[in-house]
């Protein structure tokens, strides 16, 4: 599996998706998170795992906590990856629009 398909994969979890946009919102330690969620530490630890392994998400110790944060790196190698995506809808759209330019519409006889 490559590393954007585990990211979109780590994302596809609703729970793992509000943990996400939480700490895209600010850093947060296990007890934070968990207390703006509706599920246990231990199911936020396992999340923040997962996430942790698709390389969205990045740890530092502070004091006996362990604060989460997203991972500009890992964040940048998925947009990246959406944008070629983006970028060809764009071609895509550009050239038919050039077409139709080429051959303007007519009306069809009644």
């Amino acid at each position: 599996m490559t590393a954007n398909a585990h990211a979109l994969g780590a994302l596809g979890d609703p729970t793992r998706l509000a943990v996400f946009e939480q700490l895209g919102e600010r850093p947060s330690a296990v007890v934070d998170l968990a207390a703006r969620l509706p599920v246990s530490r231990p199911a936020v630890s396992q999340h923040l795992k997962v996430l942790k392994d698709a390389g969205l998400v990045r740890d530092v110790q502070v004091g006996t906590r362990r604060v989460y944060s997203l991972d500009p790196e890992g964040i940048a190698g998925l947009r990246d990856y959406l944008d070629r995506f983006w970028n060809t809808a764009l071609h895509s759209f550009k050239t038919r629009v050039e077409q139709q330019e080429e051959t303007p519409w007519t009306t069809p006889p009644l």
